[in-house]
């Protein structure tokens, strides 16, 4: 694997979580040295990665733990640490139902709040920071509602009716917000269901066989491993200042054509262009456009249909 990350120090935030456990190790393979901020422990020790426990949504833990040493070796280098190459900020309340609403909205909106603007004071030039599927409206809303057309594309007028993806949104906003005042690249990635390893086998049978299941999330998703790939490429794309990606892999989850299938199960929902045969809803275009996306872990190698 090509050592795109070489000398490259990188702040990742929640990287003891589901996709983060994924992408580490992606990144270390690269060749980027990493500082995990989290509340929990790295779960392989072996990976040689430091986690520093950070209350994110304290701004002054937030300025301290981004001049950090990544360890104790640090300390040989005969001078304080400077700032990160970039930062990688996926912490949060991962959805609704974890803790109350208000902290749902507390702790998205402050964590988010304080990397970017930490990192910007700081003069750190580039932020890929972690929205969601669910801000465009349907995964985490009441009762049985529709997109209001496909693909579902970074321009979509967003309208979601809960408190994790106005959350989302808010993060979304103040990356747009920082980019401009400071001039530095923010990438907002908007990020589909993580799927991990164990779970084609475990759950695509289910989510195939009964592909209304997955209309929460657009039939879509994101393989973690994938989600390793775009934020190296993100991190290698410079200039762009404020941009939003959907964060997904290539194909639609179903069988069926995705033509075909949104006939059949969305027929009151507007097609805005034509799609690809196999083409998710919840779009990767402009990732494979823009940062050159290419989905390895595609669904079908994992689940045989």
């Amino acid at each position: 694997m090509a050592q795109s990350g070489a000398g490259k120090r990188i702040v990742l935030t929640g990287g003891s979580g589901k996709a983060g456990r994924h992408v580490v190790p992606y990144l270390l393979e690269k060749g980027y040295k990493i500082l995990n901020l989290d509340l929990v422990d790295y779960p392989d020790p072996k990976a040689g990665v430091m986690t520093l426990k950070c209350d994110l949504s304290d701004s002054g833990q937030v300025f301290n733990a981004l001049t950090s040493h990544y360890g104790f070796e640090g300390y040989d280098e005969g001078a304080p640490p400077s700032p990160p190459d970039a930062i990688f900020h996926m912490a949060a309340y991962a959805r609704n139902l974890l803790v109350p609403d208000n902290e749902t909205f507390r702790g998205n909106v402050l964590s988010t709040y304080n990397i970017i603007e930490a990192g910007s004071k700081l003069g750190v030039k580039k932020i890929i920071t972690c929205s969601s599927e669910t801000v465009y409206g349907v995964c985490f809303s009441e009762g049985d509602t529709d997109y209001h057309s496909f693909p579902l594309e970074e321009d979509y007028d967003v309208d979601p009716m809960d408190t994790y993806a106005l959350s989302k949104i808010c993060g979304e906003r103040t990356a747009r917000t920082f980019a401009r005042r400071y001039k530095n690249d923010i990438y907002v990635l908007r990020v589909g269901n993580v799927v991990e390893p164990h779970e084609y086998e475990r759950d695509f049978p289910k989510h195939v066989g009964q592909p209304m299941t997955r209309k929460r999330n657009a039939w879509s998703y994101i393989d973690a491993r994938d989600l390793g790939q775009i934020c190296d490429l993100a991190v290698q794309k410079d200039g762009l200042g404020f941009q939003i990606f959907n964060a997904t892999n290539d194909t639609i989850t179903t069988k069926e054509t995705t033509k075909d299938f949104l006939a059949k199960n969305a027929p009151g929902t507007k097609i805005t262009r034509e799609m690809g045969e196999y083409e998710a809803p919840l779009s990767n275009r402009k990732i494979r456009e823009v940062l050159g996306f290419k989905d390895v872990h595609d669904w079908r190698k994992y689940y045989k249909v």
